[in-house]
């Protein structure tokens, strides 16, 4: 259903005032669908039960659509949940399939599946006809009850059951047009998106959770925003979550590439350096423009291992680690918003991204980031931290190697996500740069908001065999919520990496950076 049709048919239907008004995301950890259930039906004299194997799953989704009947999963993890469900429904039939976890519940009329169409039809009085899958939450998610289309998965078949002649009521259609939109992807419960369907509701796989994540889901989200929608699984995150989501996604600017997540939507190539010149990376080698197109160049080398767009990139050093005091004392010299600006008009005219890059010596990480706040507004900015050049009180650049506490990370992370939601931009990234374990002291404390990407950037050099156990060490324990980065060095690599090993790295790094 197209985001215009999704609309006019929000607008034409009194939605139950059960659903509530705003986005609800149906918790299903265990896969049993029983909450969806509960939620989306209120009552049902009947509902189908299955084991947890695929081919199980797929027969039992059909038959609860065809059948109006909810589905939920029993296996001994979550039969207590499914009896509590079966109560709280009323039901008074229940159907197994596969290899389900047996109920104990008084009253209750079990009927046990044959495992044959002609069997089923013997208990239902509906023909089936068999289709195979290989996409079950998808096509269950778009299967027509009329057809009653008996899903089967490929080189998994229902051992053949004793037929039984006990008739297994068939409900009406449920929803009687007041069924809410409903969203899943493909990890949701086989269950709840049975239930769904059986109800009457359309069901939209997204391929994200995250409605910014592309074109394609802030497309299938449109309109979305303040209606009764209900998310079914907890990729969704909290309800209030998926709510933020949903307006970001049709409010804020796109990203470059479209769709409003940093990562994991494309991949990023960028030169490192500073305007002042060559001595500090490869950016400053070249005035803005021709700089630009050496990263476009430079990004289209990566794009063959990518099957994510690759965008060109810089990551200016606004903030330089210096050997002396300076005037404020703090060993860090401190560009102006206006001598970095030619080099991000230049790469914003290339179509990629800019990271400010802070080296603040004894200077506060947070103070040095609102300094370019006039830039950061901008929705292709963001933010880079160096530990290796934050020192204590008595360090010196050069001398020692500095480290950052996650206090002190998420002090900056706190303002930047505000920044961001306050000026409705899209996702920005907030690098750390790591190549010491000690460099970022209680990672674990790391905070993490929906505004954010949070990227560990590792600086190894060295031979292959250094790099790879500086990559390895930096990323063990590191919370799946993190990007990981990685830097080839022109000068300290021996030799520097290609474009095709450096993408052949474990995992795969979504932002390659040139110094």
């Amino acid at each position: 259903m197209s985001p215009a049709e999704l609309k006019n048919k929000n607008e034409s239907l009194q939605i139950l005032p059960r659903f509530g008004s705003e986005p609800q995301v149906l918790s299903d950890p265990d896969g049993s669908g029983a909450l969806a259930a509960q939620k989306i039906f209120e009552k049902s004299d009947t509902a189908i039960i299955a084991g947890p194997e695929m081919a199980a799953q797929a027969r039992a989704a059909s038959i609860s659509v065809a059948t109006h009947s909810p589905m939920m999963t029993s296996t001994p993890e979550t039969v207590d949940d499914v009896v509590a469900a079966l109560g709280a429904l009323n039901v008074t039939h229940v159907l197994m399939v596969g290899e389900a976890t047996p109920l104990e519940q008084q009253g209750l009329t079990v009927v046990t599946d044959p495992g044959t169409p002609e069997g089923l039809g013997e208990l239902t009085s509906l023909k089936f006809e068999r289709v195979p899958t290989n996409d079950l939450v998808a096509d269950i998610a778009k299967v027509d009850p009329v057809k009653r289309i008996e899903y089967t998965v490929p080189g998994n078949v229902l051992a053949q059951r004793k037929t039984v002649t006990e008739h297994f009521p068939v409900q009406g259609k449920q929803d009687g047009g007041a069924a809410p939109p409903i969203i899943a992807t493909r990890t949701s419960s086989v269950a709840s998106v049975a239930t769904a369907r059986a109800f009457g509701a359309n069901v939209t796989v997204l391929e994200h959770a995250d409605p910014r994540y592309s074109d394609a889901t802030v497309k299938a989200t449109a309109g979305l925003e303040g209606q009764p929608i209900l998310a079914l699984g907890d990729d969704f995150g909290t309800s209030e979550e998926l709510t933020r989501r949903i307006r970001s996604a049709q409010t804020a600017p796109q990203q470059i590439g479209g769709g409003g997540l940093v990562f994991p939507g494309r991949r990023m190539v960028a030169l490192y350096g500073h305007p002042s010149g060559p001595a500090l990376g490869v950016m400053g080698e070249m005035p803005p423009k021709e700089a630009a197109a050496e990263a476009k160049k430079r990004a289209a080398e990566y794009q063959p291992y990518s099957p994510e767009p690759v965008i060109p990139a810089f990551e200016i050093i606004a903030t330089v680690a210096a050997s002396q005091p300076g005037g404020d004392g703090d060993y860090s010299n401190e560009s102006t918003v206006e001598e970095l600006t030619p080099y991000v008009d230049a790469m914003t005219e290339a179509g990629g991204y800019v990271f400010l890059d802070l080296q603040p010596g004894r200077a506060s990480l947070l103070e040095q980031a609102k300094r370019y706040e006039e830039l950061l507004k901008r929705p292709n900015v963001g933010l880079a931290l160096d530990p290796e050049w934050k020192l204590g009180p008595e360090g010196k650049p050069l001398q020692d190697v500095g480290h950052v506490d996650a206090a002190e990370v998420n002090e900056v992370s706190n303002w930047l996500a505000t920044v961001t939601k306050e000026n409705n931009l899209p996702q920005k990234p907030l690098i750390v740069h790591q190549f010491q374990e000690q460099m970022i002291r209680n990672r674990d404390q790391l905070a993490y908001h929906d505004e954010l990407a949070m990227v560990i950037h590792v600086d190894g050099h060295g031979t292959e065999a250094e790099k790879m156990q500086t990559w390895d060490m930096v990323r063990a324990g590191l919370d799946p919520r993190i990007f990981l980065a990685w830097k080839n060095f022109h000068d300290e690599d021996k030799p520097m990496f290609s474009p095709e090993q450096t993408m052949e790295t474990d995992p795969k790094p979504w932002l390659v950076t040139f110094q």
